[in-house]
Order: C-alpha cells, then sequence, then structure tokens
C-alpha cells in the first residue's frame, strides 16, 4: 500500500500559510496499521513556538455523532434490543402519543425523519436539561418522516436520548463501556476537559463572552448546553483513538477487545438507505463528495475542522483533524483541502 506522502504534507503545510487552520494532524492507513501520519502548523497563533503534535487532542465536533451515538444505537441493534423500523412510539413511553412517536430510528440515521434542522435549544426550551429533553422529545415534525433527506443535528440529539432510555445510562458512560475503553481510545472523552488537558488541546472559536479561544469546552452551543454530553457533539479526540476506531470498523480482530457493535454494524452503515432521495445517505456516513459509487469511500464531518473517511472495498481510512474554527466559519476553503486529502488518501 502506497500513499503520496509528500504530497499531503504540501496539501496541508499550503492550508497553514493561507490560514485556512493554525495546524492540522493527519493520518492513512489499512486494517492493521497506520501507514503514515504527520502534523503541521501550531496549535494556537497566539502561541507560535508551540507546534501540533500527533497526540494533539482535537473538539471533535460532530465526529461524536460517529464515536458516541452511531456506535451506540449499532450496538443495540446488534444486541437485538433495537429494531431500526419500528416506530419509537409503540416503545418508547416519552414519545407515544406525540409527533416524533411515529418515526423510526433509521429515519433519524438516514436524516430522513423530518426532525428540526435549527437546534434553537435555549430559545424554544431555556437552559434546564430536562426541560430540553422534553421540549426536543415532545416538539413537532417539520415534514412528514421519509419526505427528504435535510442533515439536522436534532437527528443525533435524538437517538442519544434514545440509546440513554435503552441502556438507563448517560451516554458518555455508554460510549465509554460499549466503544472507546474496548478499542483502547484512551484519549477519547466527553469535554469539558480537565484543565490539564484542556490547555493541550486546539483552540477553536473565540468565546464572545470571555474574549478567550474556547480549549478543552465544546464548541458546540447545544453541548455546551447540556454540560458537554449530548448526541450532536462534546466528545474530544486525537488521531491515533480515531485510527484504532477505523481500523476495529475494517477489521474487529484489531482491538484489544470487542465493541458493542461490529462488522454487521459496519457492513450495513456503508450502504445507501435513501432509496431515490437525495443527498444520498448511509447510516449516518455518507459517500465522500466527488467520489464514485464504486470507489467505496464514506465520511463523517465536524464544523471545528475534523473529518474520517472508510473504505471497506480499499481496506482503507483516512484521518484529517484541524482547528480551522480558529480562524473563520468559512467553510469553503477547508471543503477543498478535505476533497485534495481524499483523493490522496485513496489514490
Amino acid at each position: 500500500m502506497t500513499y503520496r506522502t509528500d504530497r499531503i504534507e504540501a496539501l496541508l503545510d499550503e492550508g497553514v500559510r493561507e490560514k485556512v487552520y493554525p495546524g492540522a494532524v493527519w493520518a492513512v492507513g489499512d486494517a492493521a496499521h497506520i501507514h503514515a501520519s504527520g502534523a503541521t502548523g501550531v496549535l494556537d497563533p497566539d502561541e507560535p513556538e508551540v507546534t501540533m503534535q500527533l497526540d494533539t487532542t482535537f473538539d471533535a465536533a460532530s465526529l461524536t455523532k460517529i464515536l458516541a451515538v452511531w456506535s451506540c444505537i449499532g450496538a443495540l441493534w446488534e444486541d437485538g434490543v433495537l429494531d431500526l423500523d419500528t416506530p419509537l412510539g409503540t416503545f418508547w413511553d416519552e414519545v407515544a402519543d406525540h409527533p416524533l412517536g411515529a418515526v423510526t430510528a433509521r429515519q433519524l440515521l438516514t436524516h430522513t425523519a423530518g426532525v428540526p434542522l435549527r437546534s434553537q435549544l435555549k430559545h424554544l426550551y431555556g437552559t434546564d436539561p430536562n426541560a430540553i429533553r422534553a421540549g426536543v422529545l415532545h416538539e413537532a415534525l417539520h415534514r412528514q418522516p421519509g419526505e427528504a433527506v435535510e442533515y439536522t443535528d436534532r437527528a443525533a440529539l435524538i437517538l442519544g436520548y434514545l440509546a440513554e432510555h435503552l441502556c438507563g445510562k448517560s451516554l458518555d458512560q455508554v460510549a465509554a463501556e460499549r466503544t472507546w475503553q474496548p478499542l483502547g481510545m484512551d484519549a477519547t472523552r466527553f469535554g469539558p476537559l480537565p484543565p490539564a488537558i484542556a490547555d493541550t488541546c486546539a483552540p477553536t472559536e473565540l468565546d464572545q463572552d470571555t474574549n478567550v479561544h474556547l480549549k478543552g469546552t465544546a464548541h458546540d452551543f447545544s453541548a455546551r448546553l447540556l454540560g458537554g454530553v449530548c448526541g450532536i457533539a462534546g466528545a474530544f479526540t486525537n488521531v491515533t483513538d480515531l485510527a484504532a476506531f477505523l481500523r476495529y470498523m475494517l477489521d474487529t480482530s484489531t482491538a484489544p477487545a470487542g465493541a458493542g457493535f461490529g462488522t454487521k454494524w459496519t457492513d450495513h452503515s456503508l450502504a445507501i438507505h435513501t432509496g431515490g432521495l437525495q443527498p444520498e445517505r448511509g447510516l449516518f456516513w455518507h459517500p465522500a463528495p466527488l467520489t464514485h459509487h464504486d470507489a467505496d469511500v464514506w465520511v463523517h464531518y465536524g464544523f471545528t475542522g475534523t473529518g474520517m473517511w472508510i473504505s471497506p472495498s480499499q481496506n482503507r481510512w483516512a484521518v484529517l483533524l484541524t482547528n480551522k474554527l480558529y480562524y473563520t466559519r468559512d467553510r469553503q476553503p477547508l471543503t477543498d483541502i478535505r476533497n485534495g486529502f481524499r483523493q490522496l488518501a485513496f489514490a
């Protein structure tokens, strides 16, 4: 297996020079190994002497949806506890007799459930986590389930609540016990991070309240509102842990112990479940932009500048972690780099 390592490094170095992000950490490999990895740039432009390192911790943002929610739902599905096509209201009393009761877990996983598109949790339901949960589980749908593919954080928030309901534990406990600990993902956890770890975390956006860039506290407002733990975002991780997760998805024998989900869930998820609707979706994962179906490359991104790709048929995976949000919310510059990185990683 060969990778265009020099071209990957040149691409990511250019992103630093162009101020797309202060720094980046990356890795590519297969089921057996990390075949190439690297780090470029600095942790914080205000401290140019502190460079990005391979073990730098990043705010995973929406990769939380995969690392915590997707993995936990997969464990429940493989255990036979959850049927993806059974309306939630038939087994979950909290949503029975409410609009969400007609929705299925598969529709949430494919972003076809018709739930609201914008979070607006504080505006709608205040700051009490119990009131927010009740509000989200009882609110009206945005459109009919199965009508359209519309990406929304609400899907992962609801599935996180569902996992907690079915497991009788908080999402951070379930994710750690069923996935992160068995896979040896020792650096992955929900925030806020302890000060010693937060100090070495890649900073994200400037917090308008404190006039300091967020470090070790989730950038996502919903995650912060809910104490750091929710299905939307809130997890922190590093490239080594993500490599372990992706290697396990390709070959479950690579891990120290079996996670709650396995090959069956991975295979089921990395397939189109949206029929003729566009854009096409698997279960939370989606085909990488600008790739053909035959390439079998799937991706999930995080708003802070994170992303991970996997291709079972090619026996390859790739991770790119940046803190692009330090500079801007403009997506296009990083989109171009992500697409270029993916092309080089799966060439």
